[in-house]
């Protein structure tokens, strides 16, 4: 589990870095704009891709971290093994859904990629986005059926 969340910090910390690149490049641009008519060209084009790439190198680690919602109103009295059981179940199906998305992203990379599809204004090319999501969400799913199988570390599940 070590390795796993070495490799979902790393992802996180390549989404913070890629976040800090759109922000400044929305800055440059809109300064740019408001003060010498300058702007980057396609600049939300690269805007949304990056954030596209952004969400999926976050959810690793919100998935090591236990960071999603978890709606424990129907659950809040039941007994800890219950809970414990409930979500491993619940993590298993994270790593079910995060298999399929990777799957059908790849599929998506690759066709982008025979059909060499870009972006509107830039023609920046969509297999790159793909590139950036199918690694991470390949992980979270990696990481959800491991939290399934083993546990998270809680004394119940030991």
């Amino acid at each position: 589990m070590k390795l796993l969340e070495h490799l979902a910090r790393a992802c996180a910390i390549a989404a913070g870095l890629l976040l800090t690149v759109i922000t400044l490049m929305t800055c440059v641009s809109l300064i740019g704009r408001n003060t010498t008519g300058w702007t980057i060209v396609g600049d939300f084009e690269l805007s949304g891709s990056a954030a596209g790439a952004a969400i999926a190198l976050f959810l690793p680690w919100c998935q090591i971290r236990r960071g999603n919602i978890i709606v424990d109103f129907f659950t809040a009295k039941a007994g800890s093994a219950t809970n414990a059981a409930l979500d491993r179940l619940g993590a298993l199906l994270l790593g079910v859904a995060m298999a399929l998305l990777a799957w059908r992203s790849a599929i998506g990379g690759w066709n982008a990629w025979t059909s060499q599809s870009g972006s509107m204004m830039l023609g920046f090319p969509e297999w790159i986005v793909y590139c950036g999501i199918v690694p991470p969400l390949v992980l979270t799913a990696l990481i959800g059926l491991t939290q399934a199988l083993r546990g998270f570390g809680d004394k119940v599940d030991e």
